[in-house]
């Protein structure tokens, strides 16, 4: 994979070093000079070009147009914005990511042809929201580049989804359970399945709604 990352900072370094371990070809693209030297100097498989990433002219020198995916990370949502327009639009980029440092510019960057964008804040705020104080869930892990949360969820003694079938849970939509752990056995859940205690939960859905989902199975401490 041949990737731009545009950004700086102490997580454009540590992204752009685990790309290179893993031997894809990386161009640094960074507007101070003093971190420029001291990438080039830390980072020696991966090419370090001075500029904004924002500059087509810049974005040229880095090898754009056999660029395979740019990631922007800069701390300013507009620069990161344009970056991923020009290099998609001038340059034909299949795959444009961005950092969205205003959660609510999520989805405008979407609308505007990024291809992922993602906000930290949304991101460590939805791991807060759907781990904290909730001891039921084993396992949460993301998938599909953030796109599908799945959980293993016990079903405890105050658990709302206790005894109930699955056609009885107030589920939101986009969610499902898709397992059904109990004595070691999983079992594949139909409507009319019924959660016992100590049952282990498979859990798949959108982040946008899981906490709801959690807490429509394991109660209101998720």
């Amino acid at each position: 994979m041949r990737a731009i990352l545009a950004g700086e900072g102490k997580t454009l370094y540590f992204l752009a070093r685990q790309f290179t371990a893993k031997g894809h070809h990386i161009t640094i693209i960074n507007r101070h000079p003093d971190e420029c030297e001291a990438l080039a100097r830390r980072l020696e498989k991966s090419v370090v070009v001075l500029g904004n990433g924002s500059d087509p002219a810049v974005l040229e020198d880095a090898g754009a147009r056999q660029a395979d995916v740019l990631v922007a990370l800069t701390p300013e949502d507009q620069d990161n914005l344009i970056a991923c327009q020009v290099a998609r639009q001038m340059f034909g980029v299949p795959r444009v990511l961005a950092l969205v440092n205003d959660p609510d510019n999520e989805e405008i960057f979407k609308r505007l042809g990024v291809t992922e964008a993602f906000s930290a804040t949304r991101i460590i705020a939805t791991l807060l929201e759907e781990q904290a104080a909730l001891e039921e869930v084993i396992n949460l892990l993301p998938m599909a580049e953030g796109r599908i949360q799945v959980a293993e969820v016990v079903i405890g003694e105050k658990a709302p989804a206790r005894d109930k079938t699955l056609q009885e849970l107030d589920l939101p939509a986009d969610t499902l359970v898709a397992g059904i752990i109990r004595g070691g056995d999983v079992h594949i859940p139909r409507g009319d399945s019924r959660l016992h205690l100590a049952d282990k939960v498979i859990l798949i859905g959108r982040p946008a709604n899981f906490g709801d989902a959690l807490r429509a199975v394991a109660g209101e401490e998720a």
